[in-house]
């Protein structure tokens, strides 16, 4: 494969992933091999290499004889949203506290610049992108082959469901987006100086802090059970 054919596949790999973070391409939808390989301009080995590997990630689900969907939101994939998130977030900053490298350090820093310059434009989708990146640079901090996937794969529907939290049209939010920005600092300083459990508390209340405004998202008003657990017998006879 030659330069240029490497750098569309390269194109087309990080346009994906972008177009899935920011909701340009839906939860659930399935994708036209013929289309895709007409609007990147790559053939369609290339192309399946790239939707292998954004299956891999998280991205996509791939089926016989249907081709690649993108990962859906099911009731049950978010209730396991909500089981993990905080234990996978603590992990992880516990981690990079414990491992992460000068060099490292210094990624986060110029990330978390990039983040506070996307808050000053108002761009809801770059907000939620970096903030992507920030938490996944903590996760290569960590540096554990098992714990990575998870996170991985958390933080694309985390980054799914942030398009509303980093929304600039909801000033009910801004105070928390503020606050969610300041302890992006506090985890710089937190993983600098190694304090473990430090990283890990403020893991929790960072995922804390966004919680509440992603349930009311994904949970339908008519829904009077809190997510994450299924209704009993008697809610279900009283919603049919």
């Amino acid at each position: 494969m030659d330069a240029d054919n490497r750098s569309r596949k390269t194109i087309c790999l990080e346009d994906l992933r972008r177009k899935i973070l920011t909701l340009e391409l839906e939860p659930g939808v399935y994708l036209d091999e013929t289309e895709l390989s007409e609007a990147y301009g790559i053939s369609r080995p290339p192309l399946r290499e790239v939707l292998r590997q954004l299956a891999g990630e998280g991205y996509f689900v791939l089926h016989e004889n249907r081709g690649a969907q993108v990962a859906p939101m099911t009731h049950k994939t978010l209730r396991n949203f909500f089981v993990v998130a905080p234990m996978i977030y603590a992990a992880s900053s516990r981690l990079a506290a414990e491992h992460a490298t000068p060099a490292q350090v210094a990624r986060l820093k110029e990330c978390q610049w990039t983040f506070r310059q996307a808050i000053r434009t108002g761009d809801a989708a770059e907000r939620a992108l970096i903030n992507e990146r920030f938490h996944s640079i903590i996760g290569e901090m960590a540096d554990n082959e098992y714990l990575m996937p998870s996170l991985r794969r958390l933080l694309i529907d985390h980054t799914r469901i942030g398009m509303t939290f980093y929304n600039p049209r909801k000033p009910e939010l801004a105070r928390q987006r503020e606050l969610a920005a300041d302890q992006h600092d506090q985890f710089i300083a937190l993983i600098e100086a190694g304090d473990a459990d430090g990283a890990a508390a403020l893991a929790v209340a960072h995922w804390e802090l966004s919680r509440a405004q992603i349930e009311s998202f994904v949970s339908p008003q008519a829904i009077s059970y809190p997510l994450g657990r299924e209704p009993g017998a008697e809610e279900r006879r009283g919603a049919s």
